[in-house]
């Protein structure tokens, strides 16, 4: 079992539907369920996190999208947002960050990790770290 679906099966409100293993597959799958969430890594292998985000909008556009990733780089979070993802998680942060990122995301509100938020807070409203009301 992956650690995000470890840390959100702690979580009695959320149920996981599903786990890909490519972009292609988190396509797929987000078609076949239309999940509440989808959450995605940037480095996904046969297609990347953010082609596959974008398609996700299309075949499954009620599906909110939060990236967890350990790109750190805030020009990749900047047009990762920019697919229509609510949230970007770094992975070393995930232990402190995931479960308040999941929960701001599904309530509709933007969730960036606390070390890009500076960097982001301009371009994106709604950002920086814990959820905004």
């Amino acid at each position: 079992m992956s650690f995000t679906a470890s840390t959100l099966g702690k979580e009695p409100r959320f149920q996981i539907v599903g786990e890909a293993l490519d972009g292609h597959q988190a396509v797929q799958k987000a078609q076949e369920l239309k999940p509440d969430l989808v959450v995605l890594d940037i480095g996904l292998p046969k297609l990347n996190g953010i082609e596959a985000a974008r398609r996700i909008r299309s075949v499954s556009p009620d599906s909110k999208i939060l990236f967890l990733t350990a790109n750190d780089d805030s020009e990749i979070a900047r047009e990762a947002l920019d697919t229509g993802a609510r949230g970007y998680v770094v992975k070393r942060d995930a232990a402190k960050e995931l479960l308040a990122a999941v929960r701001a995301v599904l309530l509709g509100r933007r969730y960036i990790s606390k070390q890009l938020a500076d960097a982001l807070i301009p371009i994106i409203p709604q950002s920086g770290g814990e959820p905004s009301e």
